[in-house]
């Protein structure tokens, strides 16, 4: 399954100093995501290829507790290589490779 969607950056907010940045999958894309049969990962994560610009890069998104949907992490080598930055916006296209 691929999906592609524009969201925006946001810092974790938990922790004042975190140094942890994701944009958040839309809600309607999460639902289809959590409908994909695949075993069980810790946290629930899923394992994904994410490309964000010329920026590829394999990880896994996390369900977000308040909503249906996943946070997709930004490291800052992908921040930085795609200009990203607390707020602003991000397309991004993910191919989920559980399932």
């Amino acid at each position: 399954m691929i999906i592609e969607f524009d969201s925006d950056v946001f810092r974790w907010a938990a922790r004042e100093d975190s140094a942890w940045f994701f944009t958040a999958v839309p809600s309607e894309l999460g639902h289809e995501i959590r409908e994909i049969p695949r075993p069980y990962r810790g946290f629930g994560s899923v394992r994904v290829r994410a490309r964000i610009g010329g920026t590829e890069w394999a990880t896994s998104i996390f369900p977000l507790a308040e909503t249906d949907s996943y946070v997709l992490p930004l490291k800052k080598a992908v921040r930085d290589a795609e200009q990203l930055v607390d707020g602003g916006p991000v397309t991004v296209r993910l191919e989920v490779l559980d399932g």
